[in-house]
């Protein structure tokens, strides 16, 4: 497993956490790096950053092209995969695209539902066509 791969699902583990706590998305890191015996990888950090400064976009962005699911109905694992990714498709530039779809399915398939790893395709392809056009540059 790359090292990305890994910062990625330190990073869902702590969006989920707060999550799960009631509390504000990534309000964990700091503690998280208060006790960790090893560093926190700087991915893991932009990554968990990133989703709590542009979460109410991101959700903007994923209730938009989720074909009758609303984020309150999504599993809880699914949500945060799908707002990493839409993370990484939308404000890391260095991570082509398919990429960032092909590690969020992975995780989906690791860890959450038998139709997470294709709902989380199809909403990340859907999200990632339209970051892709033209228009979206406008």
């Amino acid at each position: 497993m790359s090292s990305r791969s890994k910062a990625r699902k330190r990073a869902l583990d702590i969006l989920f956490e707060s999550e799960l706590r009631g509390l504000e998305a990534g309000a964990t890191l700091d503690e998280r790096r208060e006790v960790a015996r090893s560093p926190i990888n700087d991915y893991t950090i932009q990554l968990v950053e990133g989703v709590a400064a542009h979460l109410a976009e991101i959700d903007t962005t994923l209730s938009t092209y989720s074909s009758g699911w609303s984020l309150e109905r999504m599993p809880a694992v699914d949500r945060n995969i799908l707002r990493i990714g839409v993370f990484e498709l939308t404000w890391v530039d260095d991570l082509p695209p398919a990429v960032a779809l092909s590690e969020a399915v992975a995780m989906a398939r690791e860890l959450s539902t038998d139709e997470s790893p294709a709902f989380v395709n199809g909403l990340l392809a859907k999200v990632a066509s339209v970051a892709q056009s033209p228009e979206a540059g406008q």
